[in-house]
């Protein structure tokens, strides 16, 4: 039989592994880790792989991913730096999927030169192989691919055998015909609806949309098939898209973007996987990859 002392010492010991726990089941929110990151939990993106896209709305920042789709990024960045988009348009708003823009001409004889970049490009769909080292697995189930996770910064799937980045709400990809090999980065999409994971590994996915979603995301739908603009007048037109690296130092977007490696963004994704909101009263105990937010603040 216990002693009075030994039953009294069990019961504070209880009460203290149960307030532990307590606690530990709470968490912290989103905004509290934000707040508690250090300057070791955001990265500085590349400004030779950051594209400045403007528009009557505003400023659109894509951060390209050379490491997933280096022919089309190299493209595209000789088309950046050459100019192209200035002065073509926004030719497509597809409800709950995408906006497209490019050379609005139907007539190649009327096309826009695309100068020095390649007309021909082989498809980049996906990486051979899988680069455990680099590839940071969230733990959840994927009816996609064996595992998602996220790859140099950009959400991402494996099937151990081949690599790739997911068609997730802000993707970056490049426009094709119905052969594989028939993309050639001069007609770009952004994914503005439910991530369209269908397309995976059938189109070149080349960067992410870091800042400015509700300048597209906003743009009129398009009355035509596959959401397509039916009169010119509808077209948004594009006043500039180029490289950060090529604008003067003082007019160069200053962002951090959170990184995705780390154990503070896992603790990110737990937060969003188990709402630690006082309004959430239900957990859902998962979390989609493409609902996993990669926070991007101005540079302190």
């Amino acid at each position: 039989m216990m002693t009075k002392p030994v039953r009294t010492a069990l019961c504070l010991a209880l009460l203290l592994a149960t307030t532990q726990v307590s606690a530990a089941t709470k968490g912290k929110t989103m905004q509290e880790i934000l707040e508690a990151s250090t300057a070791a939990d955001w990265r500085t993106p590349d400004p030779d792989n950051l594209l400045v896209m403007d528009i009557a709305g505003g400023r659109v920042l894509i951060e390209l991913a050379p490491q997933f789709a280096p022919e089309h990024v190299g493209n595209i960045k000789t088309l950046a730096r050459e100019a192209y988009w200035n002065g073509l348009s926004i030719n497509r708003s597809h409800d709950n999927f995408v906006v497209q823009w490019g050379d609005p001409a139907e007539d190649p004889a009327k096309a826009k030169s695309i100068g020095t970049a390649k007309a021909k490009l082989p498809a980049e769909f996906a990486l051979n192989g899988f680069d455990k080292s680099a590839f940071h697995p969230v733990k959840d189930r994927e009816g996609w691919s064996k595992q998602a996770g996220f790859m140099h910064g950009f959400p991402a799937a494996t099937d151990r055998k081949q690599t790739w980045m997911t068609h997730c709400y802000g993707a970056l990809g490049a426009g094709r015909g119905n052969e594989a090999d028939s993309s050639n980065g001069t007609e770009l999409y952004v994914v503005t609806g439910q991530s369209p994971r269908q397309l995976d590994r059938n189109i070149t996915v080349v960067g992410r949309v870091l800042q400015g979603m509700e300048y597209l995301s906003v743009l009129p739908r398009g009355t035509g098939p596959l959401g397509f603009y039916e009169k010119p007048e509808q077209r948004t037109p594009i006043a500039r898209i180029a490289l950060a690296s090529t604008l003067p130092e003082n007019q160069r977007p200053q962002l951090e973007v959170f990184r995705t490696d780390t154990a503070t963004f896992d603790e990110l994704v737990e937060s969003r996987r188990n709402r630690k909101d006082n309004w959430y009263l239900n957990k859902a105990g998962f979390i989609d990859l493409c609902n996993i937010p990669v926070p991007v603040r101005t540079k302190k």
